[in-house]
């Protein structure tokens, strides 16, 4: 121990005498090499760390949408799953799903606020629109849609009392295109005076606060309707295809995601998986989206990608046809009706849009039918899609077929489309609390 102890201070001793006589610039190289050293080092770790990461976002994906190929293959495209033996099941829970639907069936009433002034130029309004099939719909169909198979449905009460929700019929498309109401801010004046009017003259607004009331809107301009009106806002139901987490007025769990669907024959003959010979079909304006603009830049000059800025150089449903996956890409909103169109024409939806809230997510698994890519991975996109097997590919496709159904309006509403879908989601709703004004 002595000597251990000694050894030591003749260590330091000599330690003391040799830096005295360092030269300072021998320190300065020192150093560097230590700073050079780090610096080489960290950037071998930072490159594993990308491509773990890269490698670690395919992997999830391919567990997500995998499932057991011999569970697969028992699906049947005619009959419905059972989702807690079957993992290819499009459902989370076909059963309870089925079981609490046919309950709605036999008890879910509605009730919707009659407009008896026929006579006022604001008539039209509240109205069911007199041709579902006007081009000039286009985009807002689902929204005409729901009010004319509501009024042809067994769940409308003239009854209120017995009433679970309360519809009030006014349409946000018609006002946009009447000229005595078309501004947002007039929009919002008139839907708000519209709930004063209804609160004063019955009385069931007032009993729940409006939190058994809705509304149905597929214009952008809708998602700012109700923000002049306190219960509306708060309490009443907003079933919307502009169903994003980030928009100030929409609340997950409340409010509904209806679909944007467009108005099409439903006697579309499928191409089998393999007709499809391109990889991905996109076309739309990038001019209001970053994340499109990323997308044509990164993409357009890939063959096996049909990307174009604008209207495609063939027919834009031949696109979908013709392609494996259609891209949902945000544009000014998270919702487009390309999502549908791509469940309409067989091909496997790829969702690239934060924050959408999809619809009847409740009851469909969107993960077993469609792809769905975070905005930041966009560069990884043909890396994702590639890395898809044939086997994980004819899954999805058959899921994508066996959900379609969901996804059409009928003028007399046929079970499980999605009339039938959107009011399950209301029947699912029902017994929520309002906010109390102070």
């Amino acid at each position: 121990m002595i000597l251990c102890i000694c050894g030591l201070r003749r260590l330091m001793q000599l330690r003391v005498h040799y830096r005295n006589n360092w030269n300072p610039y021998f320190l300065l190289f020192a150093q560097s090499v230590i700073l050079l050293f780090v610096f080489f080092t960290s950037f071998v770790l930072w490159s594993e760390i990308l491509l773990t990461n890269e490698a670690n976002i395919v992997k999830e994906f391919q567990l997500k949408t995998e499932g057991t190929p011999k569970e697969i293959h028992n699906c049947s495209l005619e009959l419905y799953c059972d989702c807690n033996t079957t993992q290819g099941c499009p459902y989370h829970d076909w059963e309870l799903f089925s079981v609490d639907y046919q309950e709605m069936i036999k008890k879910l009433k509605i009730f919707v606020y009659p407009e008896n002034d026929n006579s006022s130029p604001l008539a039209r309004i509240f109205l069911p629109h007199p041709n579902l099939m006007d081009p000039k719909i286009g985009n807002y169909f689902s929204e005409h849609a729901f009010k004319i198979a509501l009024v042809d449905s067994s769940l409308v009460t003239a009854n209120p009392e017995e009433a679970h929700f309360f519809y009030m019929p006014f349409s946000i498309n018609v006002m946009r295109n009447h000229p005595h109401v078309h501004s947002e801010s007039a929009i919002s004046k008139f839907v708000a005076n519209y709930v004063t009017r209804i609160s004063s003259r019955l009385p069931f607004w007032n009993a729940s606060g409006g939190a058994d009331h809705f509304f149905v809107c597929c214009h952008s301009v809708g998602r700012d309707a109700a923000s002049l009106h306190f219960g509306l806002r708060n309490n009443a139901i907003q079933i919307t295809c502009s169903s994003n987490y980030f928009q100030r007025l929409f609340s997950a769990h409340k409010d509904i995601a209806l679909p944007q669907i467009w108005p099409r024959p439903h006697d579309e003959s499928l191409n089998p998986p393999n007709a499809r010979n391109k990889l991905a079909f996109f076309a739309g304006r990038v001019q209001n989206s970053a994340i499109r603009q990323e997308l044509l830049n990164l993409w357009v000059n890939d063959t096996s990608f049909s990307i174009f800025s604008g209207p495609p150089s063939f027919p834009y449903e031949e696109g979908f046809r013709t392609s494996k996956y259609c891209l949902h890409v945000k544009g000014y909103e998270v919702n487009t009706a390309r999502v549908m169109d791509a469940i309409h024409f067989g091909c496997i939806p790829v969702l690239i849009s934060n924050y959408y809230d999809l619809p009847f997510a409740n009851v469909l698994d969107w993960s077993k039918f469609s792809i769905i890519v975070n905005q930041r991975d966009i560069a990884l996109l043909k890396h994702i899609l590639t890395s898809v097997s044939e086997q994980m590919y004819t899954s999805l496709y058959r899921n994508l077929v066996m959900v379609r159904k969901h996804f059409r309006w009928h003028t007399v509403p046929v079970d499980y489309d999605a009339f039938y879908m959107t009011v399950y989601e209301l029947w699912r709703r029902r017994g929520l609390l309002r906010i109390r004004t102070l």
